[in-house]
């Protein structure tokens, strides 16, 4: 049972047994990868200002670092690491250490033997997505594969799921930047070149459905999307963590950026609560940040919250949302 902050604060002892417990972010800050990952470690400063509470190792960028950087931290007290970014270190450091990993990878194969895959998985996306569109009486759907790692993987998710959503799903491969005639659908799934097909699924009378990887704000991509259902992290929640990473380090924050914010949240959330532990990260409440709600689940995997968006007149408007993707 989580105590309360009057409980905390009625204990000296539980206070400072919970100052003592700390969490260490695990980013290239070296190597080819290094301004990703200053741009991870700056956002999950902004969730947690405790420099005590959250240190920040570099890995290098490979596994072999990834190990060192965990085993550093570990060494120094943390008891919950965050990161690394690849399914490759995350394998590694699950097995190299006892704590509780919460990594930044979105591979979900990556997850287990105390590793937390945190990333937005293509699996969730196309989860998000067609459900929504299934509530909204969409029965049959192409699935569009480009041949990007994105899209493939969100096709392939897409149709082992086909059962569980109901749904009758056909792959289709994409040729010369085109799908061939014919084909008759009630919707086109197009995690990939949406921008594109855009045109050509709405003279062929198919919804088209996206995820974030769809997302382009030039005005015209924004016009071609019109009416599109897209599945996407908060664009306002994105804004709102954007302008405050602007304020405090300048530039713009990518995706990932915002899930080293995040993550740190949940660390600053668990450590609070003196919960830092595989089962503070299981809690039934899950947590709440800039890329959505989630809830982790024991196999290591995770549930997100999506926001379905509509392009609308010229802006991404949010319509509905995905709940435990």
């Amino acid at each position: 049972m989580l105590l309360s902050s009057a409980a905390w604060a009625a204990s000296p002892l539980l206070a400072a047994r919970r100052a003592k417990r700390s969490a260490a972010l695990l980013v290239p800050l070296t190597g080819d990868r290094s301004g990703l990952g200053l741009s991870i470690a700056n956002a999950a400063r902004l969730a947690e200002t405790d420099a005590s509470a959250l240190s920040v190792v570099d890995t290098g960028g490979s596994a072999a670092g990834a190990v060192r950087a965990a085993r550093t931290a570990v060494k120094g007290g943390a008891t919950m690491l965050l990161g690394p970014l690849s399914a490759e270190e995350t394998r590694a450091v699950a097995a190299a250490v006892s704590v509780p990993v919460v990594a930044l990878t979105n591979d979900a194969a990556a997850r287990g033997g105390g590793a937390f895959v945190f990333g937005i998985t293509p699996a969730q996306a196309a989860s998000a997505i067609l459900g929504y569109a299934r509530s909204r009486g969409v029965r049959r759907v192409l699935a569009v594969d480009d041949a990007t790692p994105w899209a493939r993987a969100s096709v392939a998710a897409a149709k082992a799921a086909e059962a569980d959503l109901g749904l009758t799903i056909t792959v289709v491969p994409l040729a010369n930047g085109t799908l061939p005639a014919g084909l008759e659908a009630d919707a086109a799934f197009v995690p990939g070149a949406a921008v594109a097909l855009a045109p050509m699924l709405k003279t062929r009378g198919m919804q088209l459905l996206a995820t974030m990887q769809a997302l382009d704000y030039r005005p015209d991509a924004v016009g071609a999307l019109e009416g599109a259902w897209i599945a996407s992290p908060d664009p306002e929640r994105f804004a709102t963590f954007a302008t405050e990473y602007a304020a405090r380090n300048g530039g713009r924050p990518g995706a990932i950026a915002a899930l080293g914010n995040d993550a740190a949240m949940i660390a600053k959330t668990l450590r609070e609560a003196d919960a830092m532990t595989r089962e503070g990260v299981l809690r039934d409440a899950g947590f709440d940040g800039v890329t959505g709600r989630v809830r982790f689940r024991s196999d290591g995997s995770c549930a997100r919250d999506f926001a379905i968006l509509v392009p609308t007149n010229g802006v991404y408007q949010k319509v509905a949302e995905s709940r435990g993707a």
